[in-house]
């Protein structure tokens, strides 16, 4: 399962990312104007990946949550003071993407390499609802599911 903690920006989304299969992570910046970002997501979606995605509440992430939706993928939107106590800190790099995904996946992130999906499982991903979320992280909701507002 790819975890994906996401700092996101009306133009762009800096991104956190481990690969729980192969304990890959690293990071990336995605723009929005130029479609990087969705091809990204959808990039996911094809190579078979399990993703969840975690973010502070927004409002201006509807087209972005829709995606997330259309591709089957967990959105976990965390409550931003929360997010903030547990931010790790380090000169030239925005500090809310790793402690978006370590809160996403319950955990640190590791410190391996790499950015590959690994072998293919399904197409199919796993969706919590919004229960389990809950339950597993009190402090986040899973819109995971969510029909169109």
């Amino acid at each position: 399962m790819w975890i994906i903690g996401v700092d996101y920006h009306p133009s762009v989304q800096q991104i956190a990312f481990v690969n729980t299969d192969t304990g890959g992570c690293g990071e990336r910046r995605l723009n929005h104007s130029d479609g990087e970002a969705e091809k990204f997501y959808r990039e996911l979606k094809a190579a078979g990946c399990r993703v969840r995605v975690g973010m502070e509440a927004t409002g201006h992430a509807r087209w972005f949550e829709r995606l997330l939706a259309e591709l089957g993928f967990e959105l976990w939107i965390g409550d931003a003071t929360k997010i903030k106590a547990k931010r790790v800190r380090k000169q030239n790099r925005p500090p809310g993407c790793r402690a978006a995904a370590a809160a996403a996946g319950g955990g640190s992130l590791s410190s391996g390499v790499g950015t590959q999906c690994g072998e293919s499982r399904s197409a199919s991903t796993a969706v919590a609802s919004a229960s389990a979320g809950a339950d597993a992280h009190a402090d986040h909701e899973s819109v995971a599911g969510r029909g169109h507002e």
